[in-house]
């Protein structure tokens, strides 16, 4: 059984994304923790422990998820969970017990940083990145 530690960060789509940034700071207290919108269109912004990214649809990753946000079209791309720490080899192990398809791991940031993850999706195709403190092995 995996233990969840909590929410990581989400992922929005969006065509408005100045409209979404003054939304998010200046409205709801959120700061940029990291802007990379000239590099693939990603601004990263503080919510609390957790992160809140916001993808220009029209951006290299934004069309990773398809149409634009409409009744046709995913505005979340997806959340990520935080886990208890698991050895990659067992995490692997229990999804595959499981018959859960994945991702390969890869680095990536996070609310905790630069960590590795995987993805997974529910059965509804919502993606899901597992995101865990890994144990050294």
């Amino acid at each position: 059984m995996l233990k969840i530690l909590g929410i990581d960060h989400v992922v929005f789509r969006t065509t408005k994304l100045e409209v979404m940034l003054h939304f998010y700071c200046q409205i709801l207290g959120c700061t940029v923790e990291r802007d990379k919108r000239t590099e693939n269109g990603l601004v990263q912004l503080r919510a609390g422990s957790a992160l809140i990214d916001i993808v220009q649809v029209d951006s290299e990753l934004g069309r990773l998820g398809g149409k634009p946000p409409q009744q046709d079209g995913r505005n979340v791309d997806h959340i990520c969970l935080q886990l208890e720490t698991i050895e990659q080899d067992k995490l692997i192990q229990f999804l595959e017990q499981h018959q859960v398809h994945y991702s390969d791991f890869a680095l990536r940031y996070g609310a905790l940083g630069l960590t590795e993850s995987i993805y997974i999706e529910d059965p509804e195709q919502n993606v899901i990145e597992l995101k865990p403190v890994i144990a050294k092995t």
